[in-house]
């Protein structure tokens, strides 16, 4: 079997969708288009939906390509083109460690993600903080990417329960040998 071109990487917030994104189009050689990238201007300026939506019908065009995330206003355009979807269904308390941990981290860095944009703590305290966003979002997420495991008419799912179980896969997967490409 050949290694799928068009990779959806998908869980709730702080499951590692980026992290494993990175990995892997480093081992596959695809390029890889950070979602959140596409969705926010500087100053933390959400994109319009039908914006969004032409931006990752853009992407999903292209025959290779990893994406770390599909929200409800163009999620049908990336299952509609996908190879396979891998789904980090990790329990509530490892993603929200993970998220919290990363959460300090951006915080007593400074580090600037997605076109310029840094967490601040007014927005870690806010009503619209990505930690509870985690919250609110955590049981749909799960939900969403069992469905479409069960769906046999979508993609193929692999749904990852644990770290050790993402790296056992990983460790199968044959490794380009230039590394990451763009298209």
């Amino acid at each position: 079997m050949s290694p799928p071109s068009r990779i959806l990487v998908d869980g709730v917030y702080g499951a590692g969708k980026s992290t494993l994104a990175e990995r892997l189009a480093d081992r596959l050689g695809l390029p890889w288009y950070p979602v959140d990238d596409q969705l926010w201007e500087p100053g933390w300026v959400e994109v319009p939906v039908p914006v969004q939506r032409e931006r990752m019908s853009e992407v999903c065009r292209r025959d290779r390509w990893i994406l770390d995330g599909a929200y409800h206003g163009w999620r049908d355009v990336v299952l509609a083109r996908a190879d396979l979807v891998v789904g980090l269904d990790y329990p509530r308390w490892l993603s929200y460690g993970r998220l919290l941990r990363r959460t300090l981290r951006r915080l007593l860095t400074g580090e600037v993600i997605c076109n310029g944009n840094r967490e601040t703590l007014g927005s870690v305290l806010s009503r619209e903080s990505i930690l509870v966003w985690h919250v609110t979002a955590f049981g749909r997420a799960r939900r969403r990417m069992r469905a479409w495991q069960a769906d046999p008419a979508g993609p193929p799912v692999l749904l990852f329960r644990s770290p050790a179980e993402l790296d056992r896969w990983l460790a199968d997967l044959p490794r380009h040998p230039a590394g990451r490409r763009q298209d």
